[in-house]
């Protein structure tokens, strides 16, 4: 008798081919839907690509122009308006502006003239018979105000001021068509620590790109060629812990992108110094404080926070040391720098860019006081100044850029400037705090200023603090 057909193998092989079947659909719906997926999310990007240009245009605009967004909080570090300038009316009041008023004066563009150390030193320079010229874009990193009374001050002691930006090149090309400048003074920078975790391109723009502008009209267009002198920063010891800083210690740890900024400019000296034969000095500023100053520093915005009864911030470090600063009379700063002018040599270059006829001076100096003080020391003396005493917040000193403290060392400035400063924290912040009170008008003018006539003090005139 017959055996039964074995239909067992024939069904185990009909369910493999139905489960490979169910695979192969399965494989071809998700390579289906990845296609899709990969088509949609390819046309949103090129959709918010789209989009972005539209809205936002390049960084870099034609002529290196930088684009600030219209929410920006401040104006735009590369605008500027060349093309206002010129003509003959224009040209005069350049030339004379920048005529010396002595016959072995210099003629000096000073670049951030408006600025706080760049208003002390174009009024110093003017005073003692150079010529200068100056240019600043006013940019709203702090008040405009500020800067146009800076600007107002400059114009009373026959000091122009252009409305412009270092990063306008056909601008500068012009100056030095104009005027055959002996010297610049580089002081145009975007400031600031804390600022660079907001708008760190601002740095970038003006910081670098700024510099190797004012660079490239100095090495290829100007004839002769100037001596620049232009300010870095005591920010590029970073994380250094040896002290007092001196130009010989490491400056390849910056704490904050604006050290950063200024350890390039540095770099970028050595760059146009070794190819171009330009003359340059490079300037470490320490905690510069004074009359005219910036809103944005502590002195200054703690003078405002007291009078006004709103708590200030103090920082300490996680062990409860004091944070300390060499803070540094503007007086002085401007003595460095007046200093570092006069000390510069010629460039050895040739216009445009031509071969160097030799090496040329290259140096780099600390401008400080050489004497660190705490912060909360310095609050205390304000508060004395001020008759009023602060509310204060002690919070741990965050990772933010800012550095625990400085301390400048001044021997070489001191060996080859002359530089010796003299001023005390405590005589430097009365001489601010007499200039603000005065210049803002706070309630307190009338009553400081009967305590000084008591005490024999004389008030001094506007021009007496401005030439600090």
């Amino acid at each position: 008798m017959a055996s039964p057909p074995d239909t067992s193998k024939a069904s185990k092989l009909e369910r493999y081919n139905s489960y490979l079947r169910r695979r192969v659909s399965s494989a071809k719906l998700v390579a289906a839907s990845s296609y899709i997926l990969f088509r949609a999310t390819l046309i949103a990007a090129l959709l918010l690509i789209f989009l972005f240009l539209l809205h936002s245009p390049p960084l870099l605009l034609s002529g290196s122009h930088y684009y600030s967004s219209p929410h920006s909080n401040h104006r735009s570090l590369l605008s500027s308006s060349s093309a206002s300038y010129g003509g003959a009316a224009w040209e005069q009041d350049v030339r004379r502006s920048a005529t010396p008023s002595r016959a072995d004066g210099l003629s000096v563009l000073v670049t951030g003239a408006a600025g706080f150390v760049g208003t002390h030193c174009s009024v110093a320079l003017k005073r003692r018979g150079d010529g200068v010229v100056g240019v600043d874009n006013f940019n709203a990193y702090y008040d405009p105000a500020l800067k146009r009374s800076r600007q107002a001050l400059l114009a009373r002691r026959g000091v122009l001021v252009l409305d412009a930006d270092i990063n306008d090149g056909a601008l500068l090309a012009k100056l030095f068509d104009v005027v055959p400048f002996s010297h610049v003074l580089h002081l145009a920078a975007q400031a600031g620590v804390r600022y660079a975790t907001r708008n760190p391109q601002s740095y970038v723009a003006s910081n670098v790109a700024g510099l190797v502008s004012l660079f490239e009209t100095a090495a290829k267009h100007a004839d002769p060629q100037p001596s620049i002198v232009w300010a870095s920063s005591s920010s590029v010891y970073g994380l250094n812990t040896e002290a007092p800083f001196s130009e010989l210690h490491r400056t390849d740890r910056p704490a904050s992108l604006y050290a950063a900024t200024k350890k390039a400019g540095e770099a970028i000296a050595h760059t146009y110094n070794h190819i171009y034969g330009l003359s340059i000095t490079g300037l470490r500023f320490f905690t510069v404080y004074g009359p005219w100053g910036r809103p944005d520093m502590a002195y200054f915005s703690f003078t405002k926070s007291i009078l006004s009864g709103k708590p200030i911030t103090l920082f300490r470090m996680t062990d409860g040391t004091a944070v300390q600063r060499d803070f540094t009379f503007i007086d002085d700063v401007v003595k460095g720098c007046l200093g570092a002018l006069d000390t510069a040599k010629k460039s050895t270059g040739v216009a445009g860019g031509g071969k160097k006829r030799g090496p040329a001076q290259l140096r780099i100096y600390n401008l400080g006081n050489t004497s660190p003080v705490p912060v909360a020391k310095m609050v205390s003396i304000l508060e004395e100044l001020l008759r009023k005493k602060a509310k204060k917040n002690v919070v741990t000193l965050p990772q933010n850029g800012d550095v625990p403290f400085t301390h400048a060392n001044v021997s070489l400035a001191e060996r080859d400037l002359g530089y010796r400063p003299t001023t005390d924290l405590a005589t430097g912040l009365k001489k601010f705090v007499k200039w603000y009170v005065e210049y803002y008008g706070a309630e307190t003018t009338k009553r400081i200023n009967r305590k000084r006539k008591i005490a024999g003090d004389e008030v001094e005139e506007e021009g007496a603090t401005a030439s600090a």
